[in-house]
């Protein structure tokens, strides 16, 4: 898949070119801690990784009141 294609998708998904940069950023800050990738790829470029697990819904951006909302209930 193009790559602008996977950017364009990927912003649509996500809700905005802000929103992809964030999520890309953390996600990319994982995977360089250690995280496992969550899809099989062979690219070595990590915002290529980051996009495959965008599209195939395997990573979204959680809001932070979420994440509070969410820390209440455990």
């Amino acid at each position: 898949m193009d790559s602008k294609i996977k950017i364009e998708d990927a912003i649509k998904k996500v809700g905005g070119r802000f929103k992809l940069t964030v999520l890309v950023q953390k996600r990319i800050q994982e995977l360089n801690k250690g995280a496992p990738r969550l899809v099989s790829s062979t690219s070595k470029n990590l915002i290529d990784v980051v996009l495959d697990e965008i599209l195939q819904d395997k990573i979204h951006l959680v809001r932070e009141e979420d994440m509070r909302e969410i820390a209440t209930t455990l």
